[in-house]
């Protein structure tokens, strides 16, 4: 093995190309698992940013739905509350009403 390394490296320095027919011949195993494993690196990588994006995509419809159930929550809340104490102003007979105009500040 280190008889085939001098070899490639006399080859470099003499200006010869050790890139050849016979090193892929010889190396092929070895070039092609490199290959293989580069192949698999940018599929994983490309395979990991997008599930990034679709997480973030998910992230943000959640919060959508977070807000848009905070704001049912409050407006179920707000009309229970006012068919309750419509309920308690007719069952004590107090007579009161809602006003028909909001009230108004006298300077």
């Amino acid at each position: 093995m280190s008889s085939d390394v001098n070899k490639i490296i006399k080859k470099t320095v003499q200006g010869r190309s050790f890139v050849s027919l016979e090193f892929f011949s010889r190396y092929a195993i070895y070039v092609l698992g490199g290959i293989v494993m580069l192949l698999c690196y940018i599929g994983n990588k490309y395979i990991y940013q997008s599930r990034q994006e679709q997480i973030i995509s998910l992230k943000k419809d959640l919060d959508n739905a977070r807000t848009d159930l905070v704001d049912a929550s409050a407006r179920y809340n707000s009309m229970v509350r006012e068919s309750h104490m419509t309920a308690y102003v007719d069952t004590f007979g107090l007579n009161l009403t809602a006003p028909d105009q909001p009230p108004f500040v006298i300077k």
